[in-house]
């Protein structure tokens, strides 16, 4: 069997991380599922390193960057929190 090309390996690897969005909560899959298909692939190189770094957190991080209860100590996942606040439905 021959290797991925580029575009099956970035095909792959978008659908591993949109995989990784779907959470224990709903709230949280559907505010990340969301991001990630409406703004992931057209954000800059560091924002979407900030957000592969979030789903990395556990759900009770999330939330309470979300809630506002904690604040991340990271400036660029701290963006994302903002920008997923402002794009609740």
């Amino acid at each position: 069997m021959g290797s991925m090309t580029k575009a099956q390996q970035q095909e792959a690897y978008l659908a591993q991380l949109r995989w990784r969005c779907r959470r224990g909560l709903r709230e949280l899959d559907v505010l990340l599922m969301n991001y990630f298909d409406h703004h992931f692939a057209k954000s800059e190189p560091s924002r979407q390193q900030a957000f592969v770094a979030l789903l990395e957190l556990q759900d009770p991080v999330i939330l309470s960057y979300l809630t506002g209860t904690s604040q991340p100590q990271d400036r660029a996942i701290a963006d994302i929190i903002q920008q997923l606040a402002s794009c609740r439905l």
